[in-house]
């Protein structure tokens, strides 16, 4: 400090964390309510609608059939069907390929453990492939070299909204006959190759999330697509307890379960889903933005290639070049106002108890126990980026130009203070 009480301008500015003025005060936009919501009177209505109609069941309603159609035609494909939740939808997909006990299927340690859970519920073995050191996706190189006869099908998360390689996983499939699922809960209108063909249609099925916090919500409820016609009739049976419902008889042809979505959920839906252009467009236009800021700041580099639609913003961090690991990243932040986190996850998926300590089916470990064993180690890419190099910027279409340019303004900030001085903003 000078003898003024004025900030040296050959030194960095104090970090809040260290006592110093903190950068941001005012809240961002979130997902958690209706400042970072796109919920308005098209919602109220749509609402209304339903309420007034008396018909709140997808089985007597007409909402969920055409927010199916509609959904359907957005992504080119012939079948859609609506679900309670992504992980409904993941489970839907899975019960669609019909593993038998003790199939295989490929899947990443670095996403929503509901990516997972329909493995388990299927009975099939969940094989934990690593990742992209930048991206966080599936590598893959690792995954090839997991495929063995029990493999049935790979499930393929396009995180935080960013495009996976769909040639080579595409390639993978086919030359292995394997299933292809991919889990775009958090990849609404993500364009892998930037041809307007979106993630959810390269693989055999594309499975989404309505979540409160995903590009458009109904709260929660999901969607799975396809083009293959076997699958699709499949899909359409498991969501409704596999009763055929056009042939007039009450059976069930195969186990299902119960995950129809309601009325109410579909009419918000249909709703969501004429703003998702419009949200996807302002999601992109700040993450762009950002990401130019980001790559002149020394060991900091945004990790969204290019066809993401940031459902959250990746950043990838150099420890050495950077002056500090993610979570002293994400202090120092957090300490500046902004909404941050360390790793995404704090653990890999493997390094949960519901894998390391059994805790499925009455504590037995079945389908696993016995046949895999999960344990750190299994995907030290993944274990990296959760440890050390990943940091997540909670993201939102309502960001004004403000909100981001504070966003970058902390980045310059703790980047300054983190290389001593040497880190000054041009």
């Amino acid at each position: 400090m000078t003898t003024d009480g004025q900030s040296d301008p050959g030194q960095p500015e104090t970090l809040a964390i260290n006592g110093g003025v903190k950068l941001r005060t005012t809240p961002f936009p979130s997902v958690d309510n209706a400042d970072g919501r796109t919920i308005g009177a098209e919602e109220r209505e749509a609402v209304l609608r339903v309420l007034d109609s008396g018909k709140l069941g997808s089985v007597v309603g007409t909402e969920t059939k055409t927010f199916e159609r509609e959904f359907a035609a957005l992504y080119g494909v012939p079948y859609a069907t609506s679900t309670t939740s992504g992980t409904a939808s993941i489970h839907v997909a899975v019960g669609a390929v019909d593993p038998a006990p003790g199939d295989e299927i490929i899947v990443p340690p670095l996403t929503d453990f509901g990516t997972v859970i329909p493995v388990l519920r299927q009975n099939a073995i969940p094989v934990f492939a690593d990742v992209d050191p930048v991206t966080g996706i599936l590598d893959p190189a690792s995954v090839r070299s997991l495929i063995t006869e029990r493999t049935r099908a790979i499930i393929l998360v396009h995180l935080f909204g960013n495009p996976a390689p769909m040639e080579e996983f595409v390639a993978i499939a086919r030359e292995h006959d394997l299933k292809l699922i991919e889990d775009c809960a958090q990849a609404f209108l993500t364009e892998p190759d930037q041809n307007g063909k979106y993630a959810g249609t390269y693989g055999d099925i594309g499975c989404f999330s309505f979540q409160q916090s995903k590009h458009i919500t109904t709260g929660d409820g999901g969607m799975v697509i396809t083009s293959d016609d076997v699958l699709g009739q499949r899909m359409k049976l498991f969501v409704d307890k596999a009763w055929p419902r056009e042939t007039g008889e009450r059976t069930n042809l195969f186990l299902g379960a119960n995950y129809r979505m309601t009325e109410l959920q579909a009419a918000v839906g249909r709703a969501q889903l004429t703003k998702l252009t419009d949200v996807v467009a302002r999601r992109r236009e700040g993450g762009q933005r950002l990401a130019s800021e980001l790559e002149q700041i020394a060991g900091i580099r945004s990790a969204s290639p290019a066809g993401g639609t940031f459902w959250q913003f990746p950043v990838l961090i150099d420890p050495a070049a950077s002056g500090g690991t993610n979570a002293e990243w994400a202090a120092a932040l957090a300490g500046e106002g902004i909404p941050v986190a360390a790793g995404y996850l704090p653990r890999p998926l493997y390094d949960t108890p519901v894998l390391t300590d059994g805790q499925t089916y009455g504590g037995t470990g079945f389908p696993y126990e016995g046949v895999r064993k999960y344990e750190l180690g299994l995907c030290p890419v993944a274990e990296r980026l959760i440890g050390e190099t990943l940091l997540v910027v909670a993201w939102n279409e309502n960001y004004t130009k403000n909100d981001v340019d504070d966003i970058a303004a902390a980045f310059w900030k703790v980047g300054a203070s983190f290389a001593g001085g040497n880190g000054e903003r041009p």
